[in-house]
């Protein structure tokens, strides 16, 4: 027989050709020469790529073997998992190779920027010798503030603490309980600026985060406040920031990311008290073996046909083909959830209702814990580390099958409850042969409505006029409405509008809808 082909279109370390073994064909190619690329990737059962190679449908067509595409390491933005979901192919990377390297380059950052160290060099490069002009600050005995307490953010509080740190962290997705338990006080944001000498941000870059560190939030820092961005660019808001900086609101900054990437020619950079590397969190030896070993695993498993956890769209391994479907609408719908909720939930409940319970459907409650936390954690989320996640942040997660389900052949519902005792749920189904995806009940009310890119919901007591003041409202802000649902539980009761929209809602519309209806709660959900 032969061996399956194994396509390395850039240069990975030695390691990951070790790791793959004599079991295969190794080949390479340079997967920046586009040519080549389609040329090389036809006869190949697995590509392995870093960040040059650009895996498109176009590629994707042109490999007609293919079953893993595997990126060492965490971003994937150069591979369509959509086209390669719709072709079959699985998608892997290896989302903690990083996470170390990430965390020491914030850590150096922030002395970096607190000691000067940049200007202090290029002026010595110059053959001056100013001592007094960069004089530091210490870390020892100053309060960081840490957004986003995800792993990264867990490893930079702990090497922090170890500079005698005072740590506040701000994630509402993470429990008090379980950040004193590493010695940490969480606090909301606006405690975080106020109290904040040095500040790490480590977030996911998503439309609920962009822009969340802005002018607004810098005018309420301490002007000695020295601010690290290490995660994604776009999250502190670049231009407020210069403005800051350069005002003196805010002492200095070290910078690993940027709004735009590649970026040489930043207003940032022509400032002293700015330290800026181009996106090095990834960037060291160990990383870089790290990854590879972690892709050469995943592509010999899913050669294989066993489970592949670092799978970032199908999980491999045996799943049934009547639960397969699922898999995708319950992600979403993990998604919908926590866009809902807006904090962590203490407990959580999967419950496959219907024909489907008849095979193993313990992936569904990995699809909806791999939802529930793809847009609240830093890191990338897998069918392996989703159940960690949950663990982590003290979610006790439970699954329910049961054969009956009264309304639809089969439902698939995520129900969870928040530490103030609120609950939050939302179903859906598979309709039709064509398996379409359709949102059946949020929060009690029955609604149906397709879980398009843009969602968004609304709770009022119900009265007269309120559809069309939300209409309007919208379509002011010039923001289609492509379906709408309007649910209550009882006339003159509580109302809901569930609405898909085509672009997403901007804050200053869900705030004039909420004061305009007096909602009791405005949600809005972007799935892109």
């Amino acid at each position: 027989m032969t061996k399956p082909v194994v396509l390395i279109a850039e240069e990975l370390s030695p390691a990951t050709v070790e790791a793959l073994g004599p079991d295969f064909e190794i080949r390479t190619c340079n997967g920046a020469d586009r040519g080549a690329l389609l040329s090389a990737v036809a006869d190949a059962d697995a590509l392995l790529v870093r960040s040059a190679t650009k895996v498109d449908a176009e590629a994707l067509a042109a490999a007609h073997h293919l079953k893993v595409v595997a990126r060492a390491g965490v971003g994937l933005d150069n591979v369509d998992v959509r086209a390669a979901t719709q072709s079959g192919v699985m998608v892997v990377n290896a989302p903690t190779s990083n996470i170390v390297s990430a965390a020491e380059l914030a850590v150096a950052l922030m002395l970096a920027a607190a000691r000067h160290l940049s200007p202090a060099h290029q002026a010595l490069r110059h053959g001056e010798w100013k001592r007094s002009r960069y004089t530091g600050t210490e870390l020892y005995e100053k309060t960081v503030g840490i957004v986003g307490l995800g792993r990264i953010g867990v490893l930079v509080a702990q090497r922090l603490s170890a500079f005698g740190m005072r740590v506040v962290a701000y994630d509402p997705y993470v429990q008090a309980g379980r950040a004193a338990q590493m010695g940490v006080r969480l606090v909301d944001l606006d405690t975080l600026l106020a109290e904040a000498d040095f500040m790490s941000v480590h977030l996911p870059r998503t439309p609920e985060t962009i822009g969340l560190i802005g002018a607004e939030q810098l005018a309420r820092v301490k002007p000695s406040l020295v601010l690290v961005n290490a995660a994604r660019g776009g999250i502190v808001d670049e231009v407020a920031l210069y403005a800051a900086l350069k005002e003196g609101r805010v002492a200095a900054a070290g910078l690993d990311v940027f709004a735009t990437e590649p970026c040489t020619d930043s207003p940032l950079f022509e400032l002293d008290n700015v330290v800026a590397t181009p996106h090095l969190g990834a960037s060291t030896d160990e990383a870089q073996e790290k990854a590879g070993l972690a892709v050469a695993r995943s592509v010999r498993l899913a050669l294989a046909g066993e489970l592949v956890p670092d799978a970032v769209n199908v999980q491999g391994g045996v799943i049934a083909e009547d639960v397969r479907p699922g898999i995708p609408l319950t992600e979403k719908l993990g998604r919908i959830f926590t866009g809902l909720a807006g904090s962590v939930a203490e407990s959580i409940d999967v419950e496959v209702r219907g024909e489907i319970t008849d095979y193993d459907v313990k992936v569904l409650e990995l699809a909806a814990l791999k939802g529930v936390f793809a847009d609240i954690v830093e890191e990338q989320v897998s069918y392996v580390n989703a159940p960690l996640l949950a663990a982590e942040r003290g979610c006790a997660v439970r699954l329910v099958a049961d054969p009956e389900s009264p309304d639809h052949r089969n439902l698939i519902t995520i129900r969870g409850t928040l530490a103030d005792g609120s609950q939050v749920s939302v179903s859906g189904t598979l309709i039709g042969i064509g398996q379409k995806e359709r949102l059946v009940e949020v929060n009690g009310f029955d609604v149906d409505i397709e879980p398009t890119e843009h969602l968004a919901f609304f709770r009022y007591e119900d009265r007269p006029g309120m559809v069309g003041t939300v209409g309007r409202i919208l379509g002011d802000a010039g923001v289609n409405i492509a379906g709408m649902q309007v649910a209550r539980d009882a006339k003159g009761g509580q109302a809901l509008v569930a609405l898909s929209v085509d672009s997403a809602i901007a804050n200053e519309s869900l705030a004039e809808i909420q004061e305009a209806i007096a909602a009791a709660s405005v949600r809005a959900v972007d799935l892109t």
